[in-house]
């Protein structure tokens, strides 16, 4: 079976790194066209968007993309491509597996914790409202007098039952389909009683449906940092709202080496996109010195998500081997981030696909 498929490469690193990940793909001898479409920082220079109507529509029509890290300026510029891919296409659950693969420098091993997170609401909607704007005004006098100050910016954190519904559901038919025994619930409902609240009561209901099956329970944000540093091997699946989902995520992602080996899929009810977890590094770009994994990974997702199944377990031993073996790897895969023997990213690509042969 061969398949279209939507390819963004990105800006900064991302252009070496889809290169990398298309060629290793390609190598698994899955029939993939690629399509190929820009979105970003470069992109946004030419066209004065950096996510033009016609990347939306590819992936509409192509059902799966996967993408490059794009750069997001930070305090000001544009919104995140990504958030705005997510929204647009309804990508409401976003999977980030963090799992140990040895060779990769960590103080923990046998790490294999998947983080379900809500894409779509929360404090990532983008509802904001500047300091001295009529909207937040109004807001701070709708407010008890004293709990907002006059110069406030405000943005407003909506979780809704529907959105809870989908994600915690995805959360429990994920571990299922995966052979998990638990779902964590995580946060801060102690505080935040009516939309966090909202999450956990969702949760309790949604766990009842899983009884004897999935075992369930809810740890608060702040707690779950301090237990997952202490006991990783605790926790199968977590399921999280928006802000607290990307937080835990890079938390979990340290406890298995960092973001070069933690990857991404963004899933809705007909389009998928995948996207490792990292950013565009744009300093590095043009270098090929960019650890690929983390886009590689994307890829076995993609790959599983398709049902090729057995494509993506050797893509993923491959990777693993390559990685284990720790002679045909970037700089950051090594012990002395220093040593002259590293290779780049091309060369690093090079030596899954010969482990692939």
């Amino acid at each position: 079976m061969s398949y279209r498929i939507t390819l963004i490469p990105g800006d900064g690193t991302g252009p070496e790194l889809t290169e990398a990940t298309r060629r290793v793909i390609d190598a698994t001898g899955v029939g993939i066209e690629w399509e190929i479409q820009h979105a970003g920082v470069d992109v946004m220079e030419k066209k004065g968007t950096p996510l033009p109507d016609e990347v939306l529509e590819s992936i509409r029509r192509n059902k799966v993309a996967l993408k490059g890290p794009i750069t997001t300026p930070i305090g000001t510029g544009f919104r995140s491509v990504n958030v705005a891919l997510r929204h647009a296409l309804n990508l409401y659950a976003c999977v980030r597996p963090c799992k140990s693969y040895p060779g990769v420098r960590s103080r923990y091993s046998d790490v294999d914790i998947t983080l379900i997170r809500e894409n779509t609401e929360d404090l990532y909607a983008g509802v904001e409202f500047d300091k001295g704007t009529p909207e937040a005004n109004k807001i701070i006098q709708m407010a008890p007098t004293g709990k907002i100050r006059e110069d406030s910016a405000i943005s407003i954190k909506a979780i809704s039952r529907q959105g809870s519904e989908k994600i915690i559901r995805y959360a429990f038919e994920y571990a299922k389909k995966n052979g998990k025994r638990k779902v964590t619930a995580v946060a801060k409902a102690n505080i935040m009683k009516f939309t966090d609240g909202l999450f956990y009561r969702v949760g309790r209901e949604i766990a009842k449906e899983y009884e004897g099956i999935i075992d369930y329970e809810e740890v608060l944000v702040d707690a779950i940092c301090m237990k997952l540093v202490q006991r990783p091997e605790n926790f199968e699946v977590l399921v999280l709202p928006n802000l607290y989902g990307d937080i835990v995520s890079d938390l979990c992602a340290g406890l298995v080496g960092g973001l070069g080996v933690a990857p991404g899929a963004n899933i809705g009810d007909e389009v998928a996109l995948f996207e490792p977890t990292h950013g565009s590094a744009p300093k590095y770009k043009g270098m090929n010195k960019v650890n690929p994994g983390a886009m590689i990974l994307s890829g076995v997702l993609m790959l599983r998500y398709l049902g090729e199944n057995t494509a993506a377990d050797r893509l993923e031993s491959a990777i693993a081997e390559v990685i284990r073996e720790g002679k045909q790897v970037t700089y950051d895969l090594k012990l002395d981030r220093n040593d002259p023997t590293a290779v780049g990213t091309s060369q690093m690509a090079d030596a899954i696909i010969e482990k692939l042969k």
